[in-house]
């Protein structure tokens, strides 16, 4: 799958907005089973990769966006850049970088001889944006089981001005 350019959803002041290319994700899995939802506004149709392929010692996490859209819900936008590549080059003078065993959203942690093991927030919306393409052969596409939600775009959608967790006030 290319790469396609970002669009301008999300926080106005987000640096990818319009100018980094990556392959978009959603990271959210159901709290009872760990396995992908159902239900989707994404279409009828996932691909599904394990998270080893994207998200290994040689890629670097980036915190892109943080933001909610007057829900009980906040938005969450990382870039996974292939070290080295076009897309790390851009989040490194751009984004702060995140530890990827010790950080709120995403995370990968290792014991000695053991696998890799994977863990993200359940409390938010997770959306992971891979800054490079990545091959069909490495997932698997299947149909959604569940039925179709209303799309949660937030193309032109205002902020809410009024949250203490996401509006944060920079002192002079």
């Amino acid at each position: 799958m290319p790469p396609v350019l970002k669009d301008s959803s999300g926080s106005v002041g987000s640096p990818i907005n319009g100018a980094l290319s990556g392959v978009f994700f959603s990271c959210n899995t159901e709290f009872d089973t760990g396995l992908p939802p159902n239900d989707s506004p994404y279409g009828a149709v996932r691909f599904q990769i394990p998270a080893g392929r994207l998200f290994s010692p040689d890629t670097r996490l980036y915190l892109a966006d943080f933001y909610c859209m007057y829900t009980p819900y906040h938005y969450v936008v990382l870039v996974l850049a292939p070290s080295g590549s076009q897309g790390d080059c851009f989040c490194q003078d751009r984004l702060p970088e995140l530890d990827p065993a010790h950080n709120p959203f995403l995370t990968r942690t290792q014991q000695e001889g053991a696998e890799p093991v994977y863990s993200h927030a359940h409390d938010v919306i997770l959306e992971v944006v891979f800054a490079a393409p990545v091959a069909l052969a490495h997932g698997m596409l299947g149909e959604i089981s569940g039925h179709m939600l209303m799309s949660q775009t937030t193309a032109n959608a205002k902020k809410d001005p009024s949250c203490k967790t996401c509006n944060i006030s920079v002192g002079r």
